[in-house]
């Protein structure tokens, strides 16, 4: 440990206890103020604070090494249980047979995105995901319905994986990504038609326990990996959260060959 470290450790503990400190004493002068009798002990307590308040008033810069130290730890504290996450539904997330694959089925990076088909970033990140899932795409696209947004968009999820029944996902999803306005029942109802499905098979389908359990199971998976809006991503086997399509390109540049 270096001698920078050590006084940050030091500190850190000793801001710790004077705002306990003062927590502490704070509460008692509002609900027992008569408690407070100076004793060798309230002496020494206030002796602390004074002295942490005096050191840090005098170098008001720790502070700013505190946070983010801070922020790291808990950044690298977080990563570290979504990667364990990651790990343990490694088969949910990349090998589900019930979630549409596309791109390159040997393709040498894996890209998830658990997307909303009410989400705008979802659509600004629309054109970008079908160039990585195409083809000739050097990635393996797995598409990953995350209705967080609405009923509506709970609906649109469950269209999707009937859509794939019939072995039309990826029309479908386009069809439903490209639709101006709500992914509502009455754009879901015009997009399977055009796409020339089996209506009376795709309600059904829609409408079936696998289709609700396919859904349920994403939103456990999505929950599980702390993701809270959308789009989000695993490239790699990291996660991204957010559209941001330099981090997106990184990421897969940055994956294996």
């Amino acid at each position: 440990m270096t001698a920078k470290s050590g006084l940050l450790t030091a500190l850190v503990a000793a801001v710790v206890a004077a705002l306990v400190t003062v927590a502490t004493l704070s509460i008692l002068a509002r609900v027992a103020p008569g408690m407070l009798a100076l004793s060798g002990a309230a002496i020494q307590d206030q002796q602390i604070v004074d002295v942490v308040r005096n050191y840090l008033t005098k170098n008001p810069e720790i502070l700013v090494e505190m946070t983010s130290e801070l922020d790291k730890r808990q950044a690298a504290e977080q990563e570290a249980k979504q990667q364990k996450v990651i790990s343990d539904n490694a088969d949910a997330i990349f090998r589900s047979p019930l979630a549409y694959v596309a791109g390159n089925p040997d393709g040498n990076v894996s890209v998830v995105e658990f997307f909303d088909y009410n989400c705008g970033y979802c659509r600004k990140a629309f054109d970008k995901m079908m160039t990585l899932a195409a083809p000739n795409s050097k990635v393996r696209f797995i598409f990953k319905e995350f209705p967080i947004l609405s009923p509506e968009s709970e609906v649109a999820a469950k269209a999707a994986f009937a859509a794939k029944k019939q072995n039309k996902y990826l029309e479908f999803h386009r069809g439903l990504m490209s639709h101006p306005g709500r992914a509502n029942e009455q754009a879901i109802e015009d997009v399977a038609k055009k796409i020339g499905l089996n209506m009376n098979q795709f309600h059904k389908d829609m409408n079936s326990p696998d289709a609700e359990s396919h859904v349920s199971a994403n939103l456990k998976l999505g929950t599980d990996l702390g993701i809270d809006g959308t789009p989000s991503f695993i490239v790699d086997g990291k996660l991204i959260g957010g559209w941001s399509e330099k981090d997106v390109d990184a990421a897969i540049a940055g994956g294996k060959s």
